[in-house]
């Protein structure tokens, strides 16, 4: 007989894509958010699809391609997909040096168009860009881009730097994904109660849930860490001039 094909042996030890939920909306104290950890080495994963949920990939290490809808997507280091809802995609890599992404998700009901964003291009584009003191922040998918509740981005902080003013939000929640150095962060409804205070460091991932202040820390090194909103879409600094000032002790959103 023809055309008969070999059966394969698998292991979890030596599987090439694994995609690790990190946390979700029914764990994290937040409504609409979850989020999981992809590593992928020359393969292709399952075609993927989240039900009322849209999605957005970060690559944080190695070239991959998205498909979706036929369409490939070519994501380098740190440029992010978002993805509408109900939306099949599949992810492939191809190379020695294994892939790295986050895929977050949130709620929603409204489908919308696949966008693609060019990490490159928006450090060189100034109305993504917010200066702070001693901290720079990247609007990678911000309200120019339609979505339900997403908004995305970047935050590089210099050394020996802290989040100032501290700041919550009445109608968003956040996660911080801390990507590059190491630092700490304080999640907090009010100062009587500022007992949660973890060391942070690449591979941390910190759930705000709404009113809680989050200010981060960086030490003796720089630090980085993607923000990814759920929620009412605006950034803060945009919304509170305040913020930008920061002739406030504290701000709420």
């Amino acid at each position: 007989m023809e055309n008969v094909l070999d059966g394969q042996k698998y292991n979890t030890e030596k599987s090439t894509c694994i995609n690790k939920e990190l946390f979700n909306r029914y764990n994290s104290n937040l409504n609409w958010l979850s989020a999981s950890d992809m590593k992928i080495q020359n393969s292709r994963s399952a075609e993927i699809t989240y039900k009322n949920e849209e999605t957005l990939i970060v690559n944080l290490r190695g070239g991959v391609t998205v498909t979706v809808d036929g369409k490939d997507y070519a994501l380098k280091h740190y440029d992010m997909l978002y993805i509408p809802i109900d939306t099949p995609f599949t992810v492939s890599h191809k190379g020695d040096e294994e892939a790295w992404l986050y895929v977050y998700r949130a709620t929603g009901d409204v489908k919308y168009e696949t966008y693609y964003a060019d990490y490159e291009a928006c450090k060189k584009d100034e109305e993504r860009i917010r200066y702070l003191n001693r901290k720079v922040v990247y609007k990678m998918f911000d309200v120019s881009e339609n979505a339900n509740k997403f908004m995305v981005g970047y935050t590089f902080y210099e050394e020996r730097t802290r989040a100032w003013p501290p700041h919550n939000h009445t109608d968003q929640e956040e996660v911080y994904s801390f990507i590059e150095g190491h630092g700490a962060m304080e999640v907090y409804k009010d100062d009587e109660n500022k007992t949660f205070v973890p060391s942070v460091e690449v591979g941390d991932h910190i759930t705000i849930p709404i009113l809680n202040y989050h200010p981060v820390f960086s030490h003796e090194e720089p630090l980085c860490f993607i923000w990814c909103i759920a929620g009412e879409r605006y950034w803060v600094g945009d919304k509170n001039k305040d913020f930008m000032t920061a002739k406030v002790d504290k701000l709420t959103t």
